[in-house]
């Protein structure tokens, strides 16, 4: 018996994509049996639009990949690429099967990369970027903003320092044009066939800066540590969610026997740990980012090596407030609720130890009180400029 004729309008991806831009859409998720749906501030909205149908997902596919990402797809069953659609936007993509059906996920990259500054960032960012080595992690959960950070650090340098950068990413995200710097992007599988691969050799590429897209194995850690050890300046990201979790994983990549060496490598080659929570705004026009940052000093150094010490790295981060430009999680919540920015309510519910926030809040100093050490005078080293 012949199939039914398909009834109803047939899915229109750019209408879509395009409804994702205008609305200030961070995602566009696409799966069988659901609208399109976009994220806006961290919230799920579904388009006015019919639910999607098996064939129109797969013929999407076949547009918009390439043979190679067709054929990755059909042996891995998830790809990841990055798409242009002309007048619309770039969009970093994800294509996966659920249940037997395509699906595909798309988060929006801005063509122009934003300072530092204008990302309301904490301003000690422009000098870390400016160290002319060491190892530098932005960390935080899936869309937490790790790659917007690493792109406006890496456009701090191109128009302040005259350096050759390398970039491994997987895949090319932000776009990078030559100012003062000269920047190498190099994307895997089309420029290179895997991060090792690529950093096997980029130590032979001159490089004076080194981006690598994420540390997703114990190769790559252990390249990064000793680039970053040997003079250069080595940009990554890992998924954890402050800078003592960041600091274990590390460790945690290596076997037992080796981590006393690891250790003290960690010491002497980490320069800081920059981990980013967004945080809706209170007049809900979008979101703010908390940033706990971690600066290695001798103190935090010491740390690290002493085996028979545990990681007090929270307290660290409360005494280098004023000197370092450090600061906690609940340090940056603080400020921004201080400032209007942020509800009460998202205050808490984004911070490390709620408790202590309310009573800090609330005008009570606790024993726990050195975690919000220096709130007033480190105020200098948060974002100052807020957009209206």
């Amino acid at each position: 018996m012949p199939e039914a004729p398909q009834t109803g309008p047939l899915f229109n991806f750019k209408h879509a994509i395009t409804q994702m831009v205008q609305r200030g859409a961070s995602d566009l998720l696409l799966k069988v049996g659901r609208p399109a749906t976009v994220r806006v501030n961290g919230e799920l909205m579904a388009l006015d639009m019919a639910p999607l149908k098996p064939e129109e997902l797969k013929s999407l596919a076949e547009q918009i990949m390439t043979p190679r990402q067709v054929k990755e797809f059909a042996e891995h069953k998830e790809a990841d690429f990055a798409i242009g659609v002309p007048g619309v936007g770039r969009f970093r993509t994800n294509v996966y099967q659920q249940r037997g059906t395509v699906a595909f996920a798309f988060r929006s990259i801005p063509y122009e990369v934003k300072s530092i500054r204008e990302l309301n960032l904490p301003p000690v960012l422009e000098e870390i970027s400016l160290r002319p080595r060491g190892l530098v992690l932005v960390t935080g959960v899936t869309g937490s903003g790790k790659s917007t950070a690493l792109a406006a650090m890496i456009n701090h340098i191109n128009v302040n320092r005259r350096v050759n950068i390398i970039t491994i990413e997987d895949p090319i995200e932000f776009l990078h044009r030559d100012n003062l710097s000269n920047i190498s992007q190099r994307e895997v599988g089309n420029d290179t066939l895997s991060f090792n691969a690529a950093l096997r050799h980029v130590l032979r590429q001159a490089p004076d800066v080194i981006l690598i897209g994420e540390v997703r194995d114990l190769e790559t850690l252990d390249t990064s540590l000793k680039a970053a050890d040997t003079g250069h300046l080595v940009f990554s990201t890992l998924h954890t969610t402050d800078a003592s979790q960041t600091i274990n994983r590390v460790i945690s990549f290596f076997p037992p026997h080796q981590h006393d060496e690891v250790r003290h490598l960690l010491s002497t080659a980490l320069h800081a740990v920059v981990s980013l929570r967004l945080v809706p705004r209170k007049d809900g026009r979008g979101r703010v980012p908390a940033a706990e940052v971690l600066i290695c000093t001798a103190a935090v150094q010491d740390n690290i090596r002493d085996v028979s010490k545990q990681l007090i790295i929270p307290s660290l981060i409360a005494q280098g407030s004023v000197q370092y430009g450090m600061q906690s999680f609940d340090q940056s919540l603080f400020y921004w609720f201080q400032q209007g920015v942020i509800s009460y309510e998202s205050a808490i519910f984004f911070a490390t130890n709620p408790s202590e926030f309310a009573l800090k809040v609330s005008g009570v100093d606790s024993g726990e009180s050195r975690a919000f050490g220096g709130t007033t005078t480190a105020a200098a080293h948060l974002p100052g400029d807020i957009e209206p």
